[in-house]
């Protein structure tokens, strides 16, 4: 169980801008989500449709795109680190997205703890801290762990769908999720995942976007 693995796979940043804060302060009690409480996703969107969990989602420009672009499913948006908390705020209210949500929490516990099981149509990891030393990569969130909780969490056929920027880690995850009894990998392409400001220069600095889409495996 990822409960008794106390690795963090993130390094937090805290320090947000004014504009960020005054966000927070005023658009997260309308947009975030209390992960201490029950999940009733019903009464947190106001309707019943099916459910995208983000983990990491860093700035919010790929988030707020996506959601805009997909107004008949719901996307919960994890993000640990404050500063991407208060810019995806400020874009769901600049957005008029009413299919968006918001939690800063750590997005392992948000899947143990508040997700029931399948009840996910996808799962997004874009760009996760990619760790690259050797003796760091013990912290890398896609593992087999974590393979297997995601899995859970999904509902036969729904998505999970990876990310990254660093090579080696592409390769793990593809070897994690092709070695997974209940994945099957169906696609390595973008798909409609728009290019963040952050990918960007990574491309520019001539790193190659990766990216892995699975699909859980119907039981039986």
């Amino acid at each position: 169980m990822l409960r008794d693995e106390p690795i963090r796979t993130f390094k937090a940043r805290r320090r947000v801008t004014a504009g960020q804060a005054v966000a927070i302060e005023r658009l997260l009690p309308t947009y975030g989500v209390d992960v201490t409480a029950p999940f009733d996703r019903v009464a947190v969107y106001a309707r019943s449709a099916p459910l995208v969990l983000e983990i990491g989602s860093g700035m919010g420009e790929a988030t707020a795109a996506m959601a805009a672009a997909d107004p008949a499913r719901d996307l919960l948006a994890v993000e640990v680190h404050t500063p991407g908390v208060g810019s995806l705020l400020r874009r769901i209210e600049s957005g008029g997205l009413t299919n968006v949500r918001v939690a800063e929490a750590d997005g392992v516990e948000v899947l143990q703890d508040l997700i029931a099981p399948g009840s996910l149509d996808e799962v997004r990891v874009f760009f996760p801290d990619p760790w690259p030393k050797s003796r760091h990569s013990k912290r890398r969130l896609v593992s087999a762990a974590f393979a297997d909780l995601v899995a859970d969490r999904l509902r036969p056929r729904g998505r999970l769908h990876v990310a990254t920027d660093a090579g080696a880690y592409a390769r793990e995850a593809l070897r994690v999720l092709a070695d997974h009894p209940d994945f099957e990998v169906v696609s390595r392409d973008r798909g409609n995942r728009p290019v963040t400001r952050f990918e960007q220069q990574a491309l520019d600095a001539g790193r190659d976007a990766h990216d892995i889409v699975a699909v859980r495996r119907p039981a039986g």
